[in-house]
């Protein structure tokens, strides 16, 4: 009996592409800003309202600190 040696190739290709696709899931970033041009990822939500509420929420509790809602555009897929 023949082993199916596509199999692995086809099984390897399909986990890449879901792994990428997991990680353009969350592509809406809050990111806390601090003096000096340093900026530190707060939490990843998939969608813009999700996470402009979230920023609301940030705000309320610590009101002194600066908040960002970013999008993050994967390199490669990004033209330059």
């Amino acid at each position: 009996m023949s082993q199916n040696s596509n199999y692995k190739h086809f099984a390897l290709e399909t986990q890449t592409q879901a792994i990428a696709y997991k990680e353009r899931l969350n592509s809406w970033i809050v990111a806390r800003l601090f003096p000096d041009m340093q900026r530190v990822t707060v939490a990843r939500f998939r969608s813009r309202s999700d996470a402009d509420g979230y920023v609301q929420s940030l705000r309320q509790l610590i009101p002194d600190a600066n908040f960002v809602v970013v999008f993050d555009c994967p390199r490669q897929t990004a033209v330059i």
